[in-house]
């Protein structure tokens, strides 16, 4: 009995690290009889936002597991030499644990987020992916590739539409789904922005034609100056309706890639395109500056817990060279490169500041679409991201490791 009591606790033990996917920063984990189980979790003590991102993640993961009846953790930190102590709990969670100054645990069925902010189980619940064999493949596309920049500002959009412009014109069939619900800018990125999709007769909206892509933004849909106010559940259907109830391409002709343009972040359009569609790949666009990759380290982290491949990084603003010829590095240099080497990630293009990449977009004409240096560094762009997926089906996707 005393054996098969201790099996069991081994058991349950390998299954949250399992689940886990083996992740280095979960350093113990211990189950008893009764299936509580308490999880040791290695902390930056500089990074507290990652710390208890960690923290939900285990949290979440090891009280799905049959079995688990109560998840407790503790996040230990590392404490500069000559201050006591080396390894301190950061945070603990449940009865009978230190405090040293924590916030007071959460209420039965809550689980703490940074800076006080309580999460119920069954709101964590919802972000929990959909097992990719549930998805099933959209008639009419064969791959569908994300641009997606978890920060704000870095030129995504460029990217998204310059990459498309470029496939399309090497001859691909291309099509373009801006699913920047809040601030759709490719109609204007285009030229596109009094056009209206039509209806077919079978009551699908028929894609703007843009430069040889098929476009669908919700920009056709809105006045561009009306707000979009728009709560998650809304924000998913929207999404998955521009992508669905569309008539992108035939069985017969199908398009070869469908490029989605998501909006900035981690939150409610990122996970409801991860959960509802079969994303084949996604690349990541960042500025140089740290500022930037710390918010890529996330967005990587997000698109792995959701199985999405990542095939690599997209850097804009990458130098500028000013009248002598010399090249400037305003926003700091090769932290693409320092970033992608730490995740496993090679970095498909670095994008200078280039007046004729802004005036393209402001023009509604894509630079892609020229015969400059900024329509080829666009072409190397497209075939380094070509070729990477072509390779997923012949390799696995990059395995994706975060170090503090």
């Amino acid at each position: 009995m005393f054996g098969s009591k201790q099996k069991t606790r081994e058991k349950l033990a390998g299954a949250i690290r399992e689940a886990l996917g083996g992740a280095d920063w979960l350093e113990s984990v211990t189950v008893d009889d009764d299936g509580k189980a308490l999880l040791v979790i290695r902390a930056d003590g500089g990074d507290a936002g990652t710390a208890e991102a960690r923290r939900i993640e285990a949290e979440n993961y090891a009280g799905r597991i049959p079995g688990i009846t109560v998840v407790r953790s503790v996040l230990t930190a590392e404490r500069a030499p000559g201050r006591g102590s080396s390894q301190v709990p950061a945070h603990s969670h449940g009865p009978g644990q230190p405090h040293n100054h924590a916030p007071a645990p959460p209420a039965p069925g809550l689980r703490r987020v940074t800076k006080g902010a309580r999460l119920s189980d069954e709101a964590i619940s919802q972000g929990v992916p959909a097992p990719a064999q549930a998805l099933k493949p959209v008639p009419g596309i064969d791959r569908i590739l994300v641009v997606a920049s978890a920060k704000g500002g870095v030129g995504k959009s460029t990217v998204a539409v310059n990459l498309a412009a470029a496939m399309a014109k090497a001859g691909m069939r291309v099509g373009l789904l801006d699913a920047d619900i809040y601030g759709p800018s490719i109609p204007t990125m285009l030229g596109t922005v009094a056009s209206e999709p039509a209806t077919s007769a079978a009551k699908k909206l028929v894609p703007v034609d843009a430069h040889g892509m098929k476009t669908l933004s919700i920009g056709y849909l809105s006045d561009p100056d009306a707000p979009m106010i728009w709560r998650g559940p809304i924000v998913m259907s929207a999404i998955t309706q521009l992508l669905n109830d569309a008539e992108w391409g035939t069985r017969e002709d199908p398009l070869d890639i469908l490029i989605i343009d998501t909006p900035p972040g981690t939150g409610d359009a990122q996970l409801a395109i991860a959960q509802k569609v079969p994303v084949t790949a996604a690349i990541i666009v960042t500025t140089p500056q740290e500022v930037a990759l710390a918010d890529v380290r996330r967005g990587a982290a997000m698109f792995a817990k959701t199985h999405v491949p990542v095939i690599g990084l997209v850097e804009t603003m990458s130098w500028f060279e000013d009248s002598t010829g010399a090249k400037q590095y305003l926003m700091g240099e090769g932290g693409a490169r320092k970033t992608g080497s730490a995740l496993g990630l090679p970095v498909l293009a670095e994008i200078p500041m280039l007046q004729a990449i802004r005036e393209g977009g402001d023009a509604g004409l894509p630079a892609a679409l020229g015969n400059g240096p900024a329509a080829g560094i666009f072409m190397n762009l497209a075939r380094n991201v070509a070729i990477a997926l072509d390779q997923l089906v012949t390799k696995p996707a990059p395995e994706i490791v975060f170090e503090d």
